[in-house]
């Protein structure tokens, strides 16, 4: 694991704790919010089972 890895994790975990996107990318030191989540930001598979299940049973 690179030492740049941790700064993808360190992102992803906080905002998987709740921590808002604008206090996240401030602690990683991003000028644009956009590149906190749309580079540093990754969605776990259980991320993704959970979204589709919550939209499963909201067409249900």
């Amino acid at each position: 694991m690179r030492f740049h890895d941790l700064r993808h994790m360190c992102v992803t975990l906080l905002l998987n704790l709740g921590v808002p996107p604008q206090v996240v990318r401030a602690i990683v030191g991003h000028s644009d919010i956009d590149v906190t989540m749309t580079i540093y930001a990754h969605a776990s598979l259980d991320d993704k089972r959970s979204a589709l299940g919550t939209l499963g049973a909201t067409l249900s």
